[in-house]
């Protein structure tokens, strides 16, 4: 039976009663004067109203932008100096990690644990950024005796920067840090479920030191603020993380300004386990991998595929486990699940437990935990034998549901792995590592981890493939993201052209 820790509201101290917009160095409301609701997923009880961002805000954030890189000092700035405030903005993220991590989780939901982590990646991303713009170098070819060719790469303008709520202020931080290392300026979006954390920004950058105008912040929900920044002509670049059908929306209304965009999108991630695997620490991985950060992760290794030799004894493994997962008061450092981030979200996830039990055998979970009548909550739930054709097999659920399914041998375990629109993540279990590397490569993703689970180093490539994304971030990727490259050609002697029009004796001098 699942674990539960009793419900709770922890409410932190000097909890904001209203998020404000931040343009050009100050907060602002709305021009119109719209509001909406902020929920703690706890109880679902409002705690906060919110500015309503809407096209008049986008335009002021995106001017006090425009102007900022236009006229500011920033763009300009050298890399070391840059380096310098990205160092200061992480200095004053770790001194507060634990106040961050307690306002993400009364926001999000998400485990008081879980949350600390993600404040000190939030950190580690502007250090990686700063060490990294310092250290950038770019290509200069000598063409011999005749000329010297290098690249001169500059900032590209205004990015609009559109982020989800599952880890908010980390994936802030994942797109601001590379964007202010470049030398742009930017308008963020923050998810409109969890603004909470997102308004801490403002204070930092000005601490830090960020000249006014640089950091921008529009709250409001995707289809009004979202989808006027996107279509803003003032923008130059939009980097987006959320779901496919929103990326798509993106896509088709940044075409007619031929802007750069970086998409990373849904997935529905395979995690395949041959019978020669590790199977104490492939359960471990694949247990954590669904249903921490709430099951709420793009890379949720939520369909896992088993070898039918092992496949009945670990499905018995994998039911018992989940069914002991502690699942209560985000607060509380026990806890493994937390509530859900939203009452929509809950529900759109409780619908697909509801599909799975028409469409696999359910072997835990299944609902609501019983000892916690109020809230986002979802038990961890299994379903075992779910063939391919399922919804719970094809469709991205974003919750702690996962989907088991035997195979036979590689090239049906491959066919499998690779029968859904996404293509983010894979994982591989196996101890034959010629095997290994096989079946990673045949993987349709654009990230595969072998006999591992979600360690990165922060220079590979982060993305997707097929309908999990455009583009890739990380490491020198960001920077060449929200920056232009532009080659610059220099003569190294006297320039020979042909003297077109110069008449048969001006030809020969």
């Amino acid at each position: 039976m699942t674990q539960t820790q009793p419900a709770s509201r922890h409410v932190p101290e000097g909890l904001p009663t209203h998020l404000q917009h931040f343009v050009d160095g100050a907060p602002r409301d709305s021009v119109g004067g719209a509001t909406f609701e902020v929920l703690d997923p706890v109880s679902n009880r409002t705690y906060a109203t919110a500015s309503a961002g809407r096209a008049e805000d986008v335009d002021a954030a995106v001017a006090a932008a425009r102007r900022a890189f236009s006229e500011g000092p920033w763009p300009t700035t050298a890399p070391r100096a840059r380096a310098r405030v990205l160092n200061r903005i992480a200095d004053l993220v770790e001194a507060q990690d634990a106040r961050l991590a307690e306002l993400e989780t009364f926001d999000t939901g998400l485990p008081i644990t879980q949350a600390l982590g993600q404040a000190q990646r939030a950190a580690e991303n502007f250090r990686f950024f700063a060490d990294l713009i310092v250290g950038q170098t770019d290509d200069a070819y000598k063409v011999p005796g005749r000329q010297l060719n290098y690249v001169n790469r500059k900032p590209v303008g205004v990015a609009g920067l559109i982020t989800p709520w599952n880890t908010p202020f980390m994936l802030e931080s994942w797109k601001l840090a590379p964007a202010l290392a470049a030398g742009c300026t930017v308008v963020l979006k923050p998810a409109e479920f969890t603004p909470l954390s997102a308004s801490l920004w403002a204070q930092i950058f000005t601490e830090a030191g960020l000249p006014q105008g640089v950091f921008n912040l529009v709250n409001g929900i995707g289809e009004e603020a979202g989808a006027a920044l996107v279509a803003h002509p003032g923008t130059r670049l939009i980097s987006f993380t959320g779901e496919t059908t929103t990326g798509r929306e993106i896509f088709r209304a940044a075409a007619p300004h031929l802007k750069g965009l970086s998409m990373e999108l849904g997935g529905k991630s395979p995690v395949v386990i041959f019978d020669d695997a590790d199977l104490d620490a492939a359960l471990d991985s694949s247990v954590f991998g669904v249903f921490s950060l709430n099951g709420e992760r793009c890379t949720a290794g939520s369909r896992i595929l088993v070898q039918r030799s092992v496949y009945d004894e670990f499905v018995e493994r994998y039911a018992e486990r989940a069914r002991n997962v502690v699942v209560g008061d985000p607060h509380d450092p026990r806890t493994e699940v937390g509530a859900l981030v939203h009452p929509e979200h809950h529900e759109r996830v409780l619908r697909y437990v509801e599909i799975g039990k028409t469409e696999g055998r359910l072997v835990a979970g299944g609902g609501r935990p019983e000892h916690l009548p109020e809230g986002n909550y979802v038990a961890p739930t299994v379903f075992a034998d779910v063939p391919p054709t399922a919804r719970i097999f094809q469709e991205e659920i974003f919750g702690p549901v996962a989907a088991l399914t035997p195979f036979e041998d590689e090239a049906e375990a491959v066919a499998l792995a690779n029968d859904v629109q996404y293509g983010l993540a894979g994982y591989v279990w196996t101890r034959d590592l010629t095997r290994g590397h096989r079946v990673a490569q045949a993987i349709e993703a654009g990230m595969v981890w072998l006999n591992s689970h979600n360690v990165r180093d922060l220079r590979t490539p982060f993305g997707g493939v097929k309908a999990s994304g455009l583009g890739h971030e990380g490491g020198h990727r960001s920077i060449d993201f929200y920056t232009e490259e532009q080659a610059v050609h220099v003569t190294l002697g006297e320039v020979h052209t042909p003297r077109f029009g110069a008449g048969p004796a001006g030809r020969n001098r």
